[in-house]
C-alpha cells in the first residue's frame, strides 16, 4: 500500500477520479436545484445525459368508438425524455412517437388508467405528466336535433335595418355521446352575429352549440360540427302621405286658402313593427301668426322615432292666404245725373263711404282707393229724395263689398 502511495501513476489516477466524481456530483446538485425543463448530467462513459420537455402532446384513445364513448381524457399531456444528445434530437425533432390510453379492454364505468406510449427508443428514459388519468366509459348513444339559429346584437343594427328570412345548408344535426349526455342535451343552435350589417349574409360558416336547460355547454361529437347560413338583411319602406302641421293664428284680416306640400308623399324607411305603426309623416309645425303672403316655404319633416326618410329632410309647402282688406273715405260719384238737377247725399251725408275687398293676398296687398270706383245711378229719377243702390266697379280676381249697400238722396232742381 505504502508503494502505492510513492508511485507518481497512482497519485496521479486516484486525482483523476476524484475529480469526475466532483464534477459529477456538482452538476446533478445544480439539475435539482435550478428547476431546469432542460438539464445535462455527466457520465464517466459516453458523453452526457441531456432531459428535454415537450408539451402539449396528443393524446390519443384506444376504445371501441362504435360501442363507447368515454370522458376525462384531456387533449394534451406533458413529455420529458432523458438521453444523450443523439439520442434525443431526431426524437424531439421528428415527434412520431404516440402517446396514449389503452381503453379497449375495459368496460363501462368509472377506471383509472395509465398513459403509455409508443416509438421512442428504449435508451431514452420516459416520464408523462400526468402519469395516470381518472376515465368514464358508457355506452354509445347517438341523437338527432333540430339547430335553431340565435341572432346576436340585433340591437346594434343600423337604424331602420331588421333581420329577414335566413336559410341552414341543414337544420338537423346527428349528436354522439353517452345516452346520459343525450338525454340532457336540451338546446342546439348556431349563433349569428349582425352588429352593423347593412347587406345580407351569404353561406357565412358558424359552429353549432349544444346545451343543457342550464345553459351549460355540453362536449359532445356533433355531425355535422358546423352549419352554412346565408341570412336576409332588410330595411323595410313604404311611402306614406305628408300632412302639415300648423300652430298659432293667422294675423288679423288674413284666412288660409289652401296650405299643400309640393311633395305629397315620402318614402320612409324603420322595421316592419315600427312600420306597422306609420299611416302618415308630419312637417313641423308652420307658425301661422308669421305668414302674411301667399308663396312656398321649406318644412322640415317631423319623423317618429326610429324612423328614417334619407334624402327627404324638408319639403316645400305652397301657401295661399286669403286677404280681405278695408278701402276708406271712397267719394260716391254720381251717373246719369239730369241736367238742371242737382244731387244731395241724405246718407251717408258726407258723400264718402268705405269698401272691403277679399281675395288672394297677393291680388290685394296693392290695391287703393285708385283701383274702385264707387257710384250711384240716378238714371230716370225725378225730383225729391230716392234711396238708389250703391254700386261698385274694381278689378277682377277680387271681391269687395261696400259699406253700405244703398245711398239716399235728393234730387233738386239747380
Amino acid at each position: 500500500m505504502d508503494n502505492w502511495f510513492k508511485s507518481k501513476w497512482f497519485i496521479r489516477g486516484l486525482s483523476l477520479a476524484f475529480a469526475i466524481m466532483l464534477y459529477i456530483f456538482v452538476a446533478i446538485e445544480e439539475a435539482d436545484t435550478s428547476g431546469d425543463r432542460e438539464s445535462t448530467i455527466p457520465t464517466l462513459f459516453g458523453g452526457s445525459k441531456e432531459t428535454k420537455t415537450i408539451e402539449d402532446v396528443p393524446l390519443g384513445i384506444q376504445i371501441d368508438s362504435d360501442t363507447y364513448v368515454v370522458s376525462g381524457v384531456p387533449e394534451t399531456v406533458t413529455v420529458s425524455l432523458e438521453g444523450t444528445a443523439s439520442e434525443l434530437t431526431p426524437v424531439v425533432t421528428q415527434r412520431n412517437f404516440e402517446v396514449f390510453v389503452d381503453l379497449r379492454d375495459l368496460k363501462e364505468g368509472e377506471h383509472e388508467v395509465e398513459i403509455q406510449y409508443d416509438n421512442i427508443p428504449k435508451q431514452l428514459s420516459v416520464y408523462i405528466e400526468p402519469k395516470t388519468i381518472n376515465v368514464v366509459i358508457e355506452k354509445r348513444a347517438t341523437a338527432e336535433f333540430n339547430v335553431s339559429v340565435d341572432f346576436v346584437n340585433e340591437d346594434k343594427l343600423p337604424e331602420g335595418y331588421q333581420v329577414g328570412d335566413f336559410k341552414l345548408n341543414t337544420d338537423k344535426v346527428t349528436i354522439t355521446s353517452s345516452k346520459e349526455v343525450i338525454d340532457r342535451i336540451a338546446i342546439v343552435k348556431v349563433f349569428v352575429d349582425v352588429t352593423g350589417l347593412t347587406d345580407s349574409i351569404k353561406n357565412r360558416e358558424v359552429p353549432v352549440n349544444v346545451y343543457d336547460n342550464q345553459g351549460n355547454e355540453l362536449g359532445v361529437r356533433i355531425d355535422p360540427q358546423t352549419v352554412i347560413i346565408s341570412v336576409d338583411i332588410e330595411n323595410p319602406s313604404k311611402k306614406v302621405p305628408v300632412s302639415v302641421a300648423t300652430t298659432g293664428e293667422l294675423p288679423e284680416g288674413y284666412r288660409v286658402v289652401s296650405m299643400e306640400p309640393v311633395v305629397t308623399e315620402v318614402e320612409v324607411f324603420a322595421t316592419t313593427n315600427v312600420l306597422d305603426k306609420v299611416d302618415k309623416i308630419t312637417t313641423e309645425p308652420i307658425n301661422l301668426s308669421e305668414l302674411t303672403k301667399s308663396g312656398t316655404i321649406k318644412v322640415g319633416l317631423s319623423l317618429p322615432d326610429k324612423v328614417q326618410a334619407p334624402g327627404t329632410k324638408e319639403i316645400d309647402v305652397k301657401v295661399v292666404l286669403e286677404q280681405t282688406k278695408s278701402i276708406t273715405n271712397l267719394k260716391l260719384e254720381v251717373d246719369n245725373a239730369a241736367d238742371g238737377n242737382v244731387v244731395n247725399f241724405v246718407e251717408p251725408e258726407n258723400q264718402r263711404t268705405s269698401i272691403t275687398v277679399t281675395g288672394n293676398e297677393q291680388d290685394v296687398r296693392e290695391l287703393s282707393d285708385k283701383d274702385f270706383r264707387i257710384y250711384i245711378n240716378v238714371k230716370g229719377l225725378g225730383r225729391g229724395k230716392h234711396v238708389v243702390p250703391v254700386e261698385i266697379s274694381g278689378p277682377d280676381g277680387v271681391k269687395y263689398e261696400p259699406e253700405i249697400k244703398e245711398a239716399t238722396i235728393e234730387i233738386e232742381e239747380v
